[in-house]
């Protein structure tokens, strides 16, 4: 979907609607009151005080026809310059202007106001000449918003909505809209059970439903036989930390703002850890290592805990504690190379394997002006960067470089996915860190005998299991592949009285073989049942009636298909286990 805040017309447009949607608005509540109105990417939003009075989602074609109507009132767009002191004369009586103007520079002695017909408003602008064109806009949505986003604020009302040039650009986004609801991962994860959210538990801490723990534990041992399979120790830490660990590494001046608040344990200050590489730094100190151990890759699948404001969190994919597919790869200068490209090809094997196509590689690099954010150390940000760089050229991956994204202590390449709707996310990461080893004081005995520091490469494939799970969610629409779906096979005879028994022979026999089986032999009508299959978007639906029963043989429809196909028992299981163990992508 186009960005709205990016694109010049567009964003006049959007302003102006925004001034458009206040007008009707006053019409028809007369004691309103005005906070901010901005573009975002989405198209606008404007934040309004009504007293008492409660504006839902049933009340917008009502301010959609009011605005219809001061649209083809086709009043001018006039702006207007006046000064600081004539502001806070006109707009004395609403406390939300006055704030706005007293905050605004002393040295802005001119202030722009835009008035159309019998409203007016503050506003730099630019606006279009006149309401008239105005008229391909939807209303979106109602939210509540803390006047200046502080949670000690009243609670205003956020009307958000969107405008274009032509009735064909707006039918188009709200095509593309619900398309982007449909694939919602809040939504599919309800529908297909996957997690729960609790108020009484806490906010941005998922709970994984029966169905959603299948689906997360197969993507954990997926990515840790991956992961055995190339020489990595899987281990397991502790979820928080003494706070001289986080002093050690840094991360208590670099992210303390993005930590839980420290918690005094006796003579012990501790805090929950917001990632793993500390506890594996010290893992790795633990013992004496030569160059002879080197590569040893440490990996672990670890509960984290990251403080989220509640604005940001958003289902499984921002929340307070998620799951990483985290390793750190400790090695001689002279195996990075190897190891990098080793994590390279880790990622695109998983990519392929999951059907992940549309992807783009960054190199992350730091601020050299930014003092304050980096581990100060120019000749070791010049090597990593250098070296990072080289190795992506030497194994011809595209990719663009980002100023002033690296972590504090070294550059890293990020693999940016596309999702069908959505922006870009961050999945996969790969580190170069030559800063931590040295801080924790990690040696190994070279050739020569003498001690060396490692290098250490910090790397994830998924990244957050959490956010992955909703990546892919969103991407498959909830259409899993066979191998990752809660229920692969729904047993369903057309008759459970004549049928049922054989029917519960082959659930019996398929669970037997490890497949997920639900047998819906319930006193339904046959095409109720085939519909709450296809809800639950099952792959495989068996529909047993007296010709499989007597022939011993099994037709199924497949998701989202209308024809059935019948094969005898062999040829089934084959079929879905060669499907299951080479871990096939759907195929609709």
């Amino acid at each position: 979907m186009i960005n709205i805040k990016e694109d010049e017309k567009l964003n006049v447009l959007n302003h102006s609607c925004a001034h458009l949607l206040a007008q009707a608005v006053k019409h028809l509540y007369p004691n309103a009151k005005f906070w901010v109105g901005p573009v975002i990417e989405e198209g606008f939003y404007y934040d309004i005080d009504l007293g008492d009075e409660v504006i839902t989602e049933e009340d917008l074609p009502k301010i959609e026809k009011e605005m219809k109507k001061c649209s083809k009132d086709n009043k001018r767009i006039v702006r207007e310059e006046i000064s600081k002191e004539e502001a806070l004369e006109k707009f004395k009586d609403d406390p939300y202007k006055v704030d706005l103007i007293s905050r605004m520079d002393e040295n802005e002695v001119v202030i722009s106001m835009y008035t159309q017909g019998d409203f007016t408003d503050l506003c730099r602008g630019p606006h279009v000449e006149s309401t008239k064109l105005l008229k391909n806009f939807k209303l979106l949505k109602v939210s509540g918003a803390y006047w200046k986003g502080d949670a000690h604020n009243k609670m205003l009302q956020r009307i958000y909505g969107i405008c274009f040039e032509n009735p064909e650009d707006l039918e188009a986004h709200l095509k593309a809209l619900e398309e982007a609801k449909e694939r919602d991962h809040r939504k599919i994860g309800k529908d297909l059970g996957i997690y729960m959210m609790s108020d009484l538990v806490g906010r941005g801490l998922p709970m994984y439903l029966p169905n959603g723990f299948i689906l997360w534990n197969k993507l954990e041992t997926y990515i840790r036989d991956k992961e055995i399979a190339r020489g990595y120790l899987h281990v397991q830490t502790p979820p928080l930390g003494n706070v001289e660990l986080y002093k050690t590494s840094g991360h208590l001046d670099h992210y303390k703002d993005a930590m839980f608040p420290i918690m005094q344990v006796e003579d012990e200050e501790y805090v929950l850890r917001p990632m793993n590489c500390p506890h594996h730094m010290v893992m790795y100190g633990n013992e004496l290592h030569s160059y002879r151990d080197l590569p040893l890759r440490i990996a672990e699948i670890a509960r984290d805990c990251r403080y989220e404001a509640s604005g940001a969190l958003k289902g499984i994919e921002r929340v307070r504690t998620f799951c990483q597919n985290d390793s750190h790869i400790f090695c001689t200068p002279d195996q990075i190379e190897e190891e990098f490209k080793g994590v390279v090809d880790l990622i695109l094997e998983c990519y392929k394997e999951l059907g992940i196509t549309d992807y783009r590689f960054e190199l992350s690099l730091r601020d050299p002006e930014d003092k304050v954010k980096y581990h100060q150390d120019d000749e070791m940000w010049d090597k990593a960067e250098d070296m990072l760089r080289q190795v992506l050229n030497d194994l011809k991956i595209e990719y663009v470089e980002k100023i002033g994204e690296a972590a504090f202590y070294g550059p890293k390449l990020d693999v940016q996915l596309k999702p069908a709707v959505g922006n870009e996310i961050t999945v996969s990461t790969c580190q170069l860190d030559f800063c931590l080893p040295a801080k924790f004081d990690l040696t190994y005995v070279d050739k020569d005998g003498s001690k060396k520091t490692p290098v250490v490469l910090h790397r994830a494939v998924f990244g957050s299991i959490d956010r992955f799970i909703a990546y892919y969610l969103e991407e498959t629409k909830g259409i899993l592949p066979l191998w990752l779906a809660p229920k692969q096979i729904c047993v369903i005879p057309v008759n459970s009285e004549y049928q049922g028994d054989y029917a519960k022979e082959v659930t019996e026999k398929l669970e037997k073989e490890g497949f997920r089986v639900f047998l819906d032999d319930r006193n339904e009508k046959l095409g109720y049942r085939l519909r709450e299959s296809q809800t639950k978007k099952i792959p495989y639906t068996l529909i047993l009636g007296d010709n499989e029963k007597n022939d011993k043989t099994i037709s199924y429809r497949l998701f989202g298909e209308k024809e059935t196909t019948t094969l005898s028992w062999d040829e089934f299981l084959k079929q879905v286990k060669d499907e299951v163990d080479n871990k096939k992508l759907f195929k609709k």
